[in-house]
């Protein structure tokens, strides 16, 4: 069992910044690859961009060029740096542990961008 904890979601204006924040615990020494998706209503779950153990990433297209993943495997953690964000990127935003058997998922936490 992994347990995931996500924060620093909110609101911000078009073309500001958040970093969000996901820790990982339980049997959280057998994730291997963490990662973010995003889901507005409505819509399918979309990929955001995974970080493997060693530093691997894989970024949807939204993401690309924008936002920026990072891991910290002694802390179990991992962020999600948003920058120049726009208001299609407003969603409930889910923190993922893959472990290679199953898949974990946080509570989510919204994003939301507006002026």
């Amino acid at each position: 069992q992994v347990q995931l904890v996500e924060s620093g979601g909110g609101s911000v204006q078009p073309g500001g910044s958040l970093r969000l924040s996901c820790a990982a615990s339980g049997s959280s020494s057998s994730t291997s690859r963490l990662g973010w998706y995003r889901q507005t209503r409505g819509v399918q779950r979309e990929l955001v961009v995974t970080i493997t153990r060693s530093g691997s990433t894989t970024y949807g297209d939204s993401a690309k060029g924008r936002f920026t993943i990072s891991r910290d495997n002694a802390q179990n953690t991992v962020y999600l740096q948003m920058n120049s964000l726009k208001p299609e990127d407003t969603a409930v935003y889910y923190c993922n542990a893959w472990t290679g058997l199953e898949d974990y998922w946080g509570q989510g936490t919204q994003v939301t961008v507006s002026s």
